[in-house]
């Protein structure tokens, strides 16, 4: 990170292990928002690190995420990765009527009723490692095919479409400047397919999640074509997204951490709490997201925040804010129940969080149970982490038992 003119230039490109980036750790140190440069867009944002400030940024109406649309705002991606019309860039209350709509895909005994679905999928890659035996490679056996085949499955998509979908949604999260023909081609291919299966289920809805969805209503309100296609593509960059990179950071703090693991194996009921820790505590992302706008002027953390500026939130700072956690560097599994922010707040937080939290369970507990002496096949440091996407994990995890 280097400073221009007190803005601070951040390509935000640190991916040593799940080490805390420093110049997220030099930027929550301050007691203000900060400005900083990102690598695209035409405009500097100013960048909001403490719980609370990020709490007020993602519930306050004053800031908007529909407002980025049309604009060439500060982003790590060379390509936009979210689609205008998601949900991710609506605000209050188109929002609030699209996510009702859609979450009743994602109620708490939908999913449930879902994970047996799930742990035959896991239980399937798992087989299927122990077949070939140690050393088996985590990331190609579980944590890159149960949450792509989880929710193409949930979506009812045919098997022979899956492989073409999980490579052009891979592309999407690519931050080489190279890849935005590459980024744009896929979103439209996607885009396409997604809502000529919507199309189809409207005729003939079956058991799956984008009927679940079609079928939701609120009054006589309900989503329409293109609104259930840009939610199905979201969901499928979920799935080879965020749950990915979470099993596998997960079970390398795991394997790294012996305490944790024995934790974990010390009976279902400690499963959660250890997961929500983790998650907390795991930087999930390089960087930032999906920025807002100031609709007017806003007084926030003893800056004046301009109609018209960007703002980012930083959602791993506010997971280590020493005012909201007690020594939040370390992990600490017996820590009192206080909600995270590794699936967002407020009106943009992730409606599948329900079927998110379903298959970390799932695949770490069953992971866990069926190699009592799993361990990592390789030294520590000579693992592999990725450094191409906006995403922090390794590339490969060796495992033996």
């Amino acid at each position: 990170m280097t400073t221009d003119n007190e803005t601070a230039v951040c390509p935000f490109d640190f991916s040593e292990t799940l080490e805390f980036d420093p110049s997220l750790a030099d930027l929550m140190s301050h007691d203000t928002p900060t400005r900083i440069r990102l690598s695209y867009g035409d405009a500097d944002a100013w960048l909001v690190t403490g719980f609370d400030a990020v709490k007020q940024v993602t519930t306050d109406q004053r800031f908007s995420r529909a407002a980025i649309i049309g604009r060439d705002y500060p982003r790590m991606t060379p390509e936009p990765i979210v689609s205008p019309e998601s949900i991710n860039v609506m605000d209050p209350p188109y929002s609030s009527r699209v996510r009702h709509l859609a979450s009743q895909a994602f109620t708490q005994p939908r999913v449930e009723a879902m994970r047996p679905r799930i742990a035959r999928l896991a239980d399937d890659l798992l087989d299927t490692m122990e077949k070939e035996g140690p050393p088996a490679d985590l990331i190609r056996h579980l944590s890159d095919p149960l949450p792509q085949h989880t929710v193409l499955d949930l979506l009812g998509i045919e098997r022979a479409e899956w492989p073409w979908i999980q490579k052009a949604v891979h592309q999407l999260l690519v931050v080489g400047p190279d890849s935005k023909e590459d980024a744009a081609s896929a979103k439209a291919d996607l885009t396409a397919f997604f809502g000529g299966l919507v199309a189809q289920r409207r005729k003939s809805p079956g058991s799956d999640i984008i009927s679940a969805m079609a079928a939701a209503r609120d009054g006589k309100e309900q989503l329409d074509d293109r609104e259930l296609a840009v939610m199905t593509l979201m969901l499928a960059l979920s799935g080879q997204d965020t749950a990915t990179c979470e099993i596998s950071d997960i079970v390398y703090l795991l394997l790294t951490r012996p305490e944790l693991a024995e934790r974990v194996r010390s009976g279902p009921e400690a499963l959660t709490g250890v997961l929500h820790e983790l998650l907390r505590h795991i930087p999930f992302r390089k960087g930032v997201g999906i920025p807002r706008v100031a609709l007017e002027d806003v007084e926030l953390g003893g800056v004046t925040i301009r109609a018209g500026d960007y703002v980012h939130v930083s959602y791993l700072t506010a997971n280590r804010d020493p005012e909201r956690y007690t020594d939040p560097h370390d992990i600490d599994v017996d820590r009192p129940n206080v909600p995270h922010m590794t699936f967002g707040w407020g009106g943009h937080r992730c409606i599948a969080m329900p079927l998110a939290m379903a298959e970390l369970e799932v695949a770490i507990g069953r992971l866990m149970e069926r190699f009592p002496e799993l361990r990592l096949a390789v030294p520590p440091e000579e693992v592999r982490w990725d450094t191409q996407t906006i995403r922090r994990f390794p590339l490969e995890l060796p495992l033996a038992w």
